[in-house]
């Protein structure tokens, strides 16, 4: 279990992200159109888990705005965000912030964040998925991750990116 923090205060995760050089577990998780998404969907492309709690908060927006900018000048990559939000909140914060370089996905009926560790199993926001970014590559296999240990704080992008350079 991760140990973070929400405002000072203590919070677990239910589990660790996948460790550097292990390839990530198959997902299904939901689009806007309520279509679902697995990991073979993504074949042969590196990808950016873009992890948090809700869209709905300056912070998750901040980071999906960042990574959506970001997007737009990565080669063969794809950038997941990925929440419990429902995916008609996500496609209509897209649509409505011109996130055109990424991919909004939901967890709200998948077992992503248990399979990935990052379901939050204590505090005020029990239930949600913790702030964490997991980059992988073509293989699937994790190259990069981080825990936000501070869910009111952004991950580190530029860490996040530099290992797909």
């Amino acid at each position: 279990m991760a140990n973070i923090t929400l405002k000072g205060n203590s919070i677990t995760t239910i589990g660790h992200l996948p460790e550097i050089g292990l390839a990530v577990k198959d997902f299904a998780l939901v689009n806007e159109k309520l279509e679902v998404k697995t990991l073979e969907d993504y074949d042969g492309k590196r990808k950016i888990f873009n992890i948090f709690p809700s869209i709905d908060t300056g912070v998750c927006a901040a980071s999906a705005r960042r990574f959506n900018v970001e997007a737009g000048n990565l080669q063969n990559t794809v950038v997941i965000n990925v929440s419990k939000d429902l995916p008609f909140a996500l496609g209509r914060f897209c649509a409505a912030e011109g996130l055109d370089h990424v991919e909004t996905l939901s967890d709200f009926r998948g077992t992503f964040g248990d399979d990935y560790g990052v379901t939050i199993i204590d505090g005020p926001m029990k239930g949600l998925l913790s702030r964490a970014v997991i980059v992988t590559d073509e293989n699937n296999e994790v190259i990069y991750e981080e825990q936000v240990p501070e869910i009111t704080q952004e991950p580190n992008y530029d860490a996040a990116l530099t290992v797909l350079v």
